[in-house]
């Protein structure tokens, strides 16, 4: 596995790569690590292409923001001086999770520097926002983003225990998956690093108070680049009713593919990793 680094704006990222070819960039999610696409890696590098995970802004010390605000906007730069560190000028983009919101803003914001996207678990954030309220059964499923708003308090659970809480929300939003100490333990080993823990619940932090400004954007903002949405049947955070009916075709002018895959939750490249690469591979031989 090829270690690199890169920066973007005086902060500096880790990533870790593998593989020859058509640059594809993983992005994780909360609560993610590098790990998180392990078994992704691999099956692309054998496909043909070259895969780079970074790891995303906030989540090591030397890419903490010092006021503490994670904005998804300034996120997808860091996509972008990625891309230019590598000396490339397209790429596939994959995210889960967080990785996934951060995927649709870097396509509407850089449009030509993406051959395709692919989002897991997380829905087009503009519709999120509009379609919450209005939708009951997802604000319980969301019940957390209000919880970590409380600051301090959030802050000593999510690390109560050696980090209990992770646990719970795995099991939680993945229910049918055994998932071993292998799986979550890079997860925990992260969030134990100096800042990281205060950086990735700042992440919901900057989103609420985005959202209490007039900052927003247009809630149907299109994304002009190809693009699969993949949702678990079994997600117990992002409920793939709640997904289906944000994941609208009419903001995706490049074209969208949705689907469901069915026995799985929210970590669905790590339940089902096998479905998950066959998917990836047939999407980007269709945009390579």
């Amino acid at each position: 596995m090829e270690e690199l680094s890169f920066s973007n704006g005086g902060l500096h990222f880790s990533a870790v790569g593998l593989g020859e070819g058509p640059l594809v960039i993983c992005l994780h999610g909360f609560p993610g690590c590098l790990h998180s696409f392990r078994h992704q890696m691999p099956a692309l590098a054998a496909a043909g292409y070259r895969v780079i995970a970074p790891c995303l802004r906030g989540y090591e010390p030397s890419s903490q923001t010092a006021d503490g605000h994670y904005p998804i906007p300034a996120m997808t730069t860091d996509v972008i001086a990625l891309m230019d560190h590598l000396g490339v000028e397209k790429a596939h983009l994959v995210g889960h999770d967080w990785g996934a919101a951060i995927t649709y803003m870097a396509g509407t914001a850089f449009p030509d520097r993406f051959l395709s996207l692919t989002t897991m678990a997380v829905p087009h954030p503009g519709r999120f926002g509009e379609e919450i309220r209005r939708h009951r059964k997802q604000m319980r499923r969301s019940w957390y983003m209000s919880f970590f708003q409380l600051r301090g308090v959030s802050d000593f659970v999510v690390g109560f225990n050696n980090y209990a809480f992770i646990h719970k929300l795995w099991r939680d939003w993945s229910p049918g998956w055994a998932f071993e100490p292998e799986d979550i333990g890079p997860v925990i080993e992260t969030l134990k690093r100096p800042g990281v823990k205060k950086a990735a619940l700042g992440y919901y932090r900057s989103a609420r108070a985005t959202s209490a400004s007039s900052n927003l954007p247009d809630p149907g903002f299109k994304v002009p680049v190809p693009t699969l949405a993949l949702t678990g049947s079994k997600d117990g955070c992002i409920g793939t009713d709640f997904f289906q009916l944000t994941t609208r075709a009419e903001d995706f002018p490049a074209g969208l593919e949705l689907r469901e895959v069915p026995g799985v939750g929210h970590f669905l490249h790590q339940e089902a990793p096998e479905t998950i690469n066959d998917l990836l591979i047939n999407w980007l031989g269709q945009h390579s």
